[in-house]
């Protein structure tokens, strides 16, 4: 643990000098007086999707670094307090209620799975603290639950640099009709919040441009026998499947799959694109797709200085998925602390309820470029970036093959 170097008193951020570590083995807090405020950030940092969720984490990191070595709020060092939700609600939970309890915390990036995010925004609100997830797509952690015909924001201190499902479901559907040119899919969820949701409106999207489901299935999680499934899909005559879900079952599907002789691709959302679906499938993901947030992280001038970092810095997981995007999500928090200060004469308020206040504000006013293109959000607190991209494995390799923005049908 590091040492923090500032306390809560009757409300107020004391400055102190003293010398710590953040979560890099950066020193911070060396140089003269100033405070320390903490950034929280939630993922599956181990277990399920950790590959991902470390992303997420070392994405944040190098916001901070830069944030910190770069002096872009003066007389504030910035430390990240990164915990594990384990891809379980529960733990995120736990964890959103450890953040908001750290006096020194002004904000959290994460999480990376919609259905953890749907047991922490409660707990952000209710301490008037912003959180920003780089991943989470499900409509309804914005828009409410009857988005579809009345959209209404439940929590005004959430924030996502991820775009909707609603968008991505439409783009693939619109890409394996038209591109592919699949006229008939099979379409597996694994019942989480993320996953159900997404190929759900896939479903809804692909059939309105003419497609045909020609059935749907669930699995749970943790699941490693697919033997029943594959057999189901081969006497479906289906030419696509798709599914709604992370990368460690979707892996172990597309493999049992193929290996029962049925050769069509299986096609999934951002859960699924990751490195460790190819490593998982091997030569059996040849030829699969997922749809993902943005544009290729490598095809953007800004980004390249930030893959170079993480790379030299030997960090763990895969930046490709929300990398980019968890830097963007804690440079608008950093922003955000910097306005407070700008308006403040300069000086970071001292009373941190009045400090979280200012910075939920700040994020909702954010225009910048960042990594991942223009850094603003609407008013329901999606951000206004709606690009997505096809990609598709090719020599044992994710290839963009496609970028744009949904075509609602």
């Amino acid at each position: 643990m590091v040492i923090l170097t500032s306390v809560l008193t009757t409300g107020a951020l004391t400055l102190t000098a003293c010398g710590s570590r953040d979560d890099s083995g950066n020193k911070s807090g060396d140089s003269g007086d100033g405070t320390t405020l903490t950034i929280g950030v939630d993922a599956p940092l181990s277990g399920e999707n950790s590959t991902t969720g470390l992303g997420i984490q070392y994405g944040a990191q190098i916001a901070v670094d830069d944030a910190n070595k770069n002096n872009w709020v003066p007389g504030v060092k910035f430390k990240l307090k990164a915990l594990d939700d384990k891809a379980q609600p529960a733990t995120g939970q736990s964890n959103a209620t450890s953040i908001v309890g750290d006096k020194t915390a002004v904000g959290a990036v994460g999480p990376l799975n919609s259905g953890v995010a749907q047991t922490m925004q409660q707990v952000f609100a209710s301490a008037n603290m912003v959180q920003i997830s780089p991943a989470n797509t499900n409509p309804e952690l914005t828009q409410g639950k009857n988005w579809q015909t009345d959209k209404k924001r439940p929590y005004k201190t959430y924030f996502r640099t991820a775009t909707t499902d609603e968008l991505q479901g439409s783009f693939a559907a619109g890409y394996a009709y038209n591109g592919l040119k699949k006229k008939k899919a099979f379409v597996v969820d694994d019942k989480q919040t993320y996953g159900a949701g997404l190929a759900k409106i896939f479903a809804e999207q692909y059939k309105k441009y003419g497609g045909k489901v020609v059935a749907t299935d669930h699995v749970n999680t943790g699941d490693k026998d697919f033997g029943s499934l594959a057999t189901k899909i081969k006497n479906s005559g289906a030419d696509l499947l798709y599914y709604g879900g992370q990368y460690d079952e979707s892996a172990l599907i597309t493999k049992q799959l193929k290996d029962a002789g049925v050769k069509i691709p299986l096609f999934g959302g951002d859960g699924m694109f990751a490195s460790t679906y190819i490593e998982a499938a091997g030569k059996s993901s040849e030829g699969d797709l997922a749809t993902a947030i943005g544009v290729p992280a490598d095809t953007l001038p800004a980004a390249k200085q930030f893959i170079q970092t993480y790379k030299d810095k030997g960090y763990k997981g895969d930046y490709g998925a929300y990398g980019a995007y968890a830097y963007d999500a804690t440079t608008a928090i950093i922003k955000a602390v910097k306005a407070a200060a700008d308006a403040n004469g300069g000086k970071v308020p001292t009373d941190i309820n009045d400090l979280r206040s200012k910075v939920v504000d700040g994020v909702q006013k954010s225009d910048f470029e960042g990594l991942t293109g223009k850094i603003s959000f609407d008013q329901y607190g999606d951000t206004t970036n709606k690009q997505l991209t096809v990609y598709q494995v090719e020599k044992g390799a994710w290839n963009d093959v496609e970028t744009g923005t949904a075509d609602l049908k």
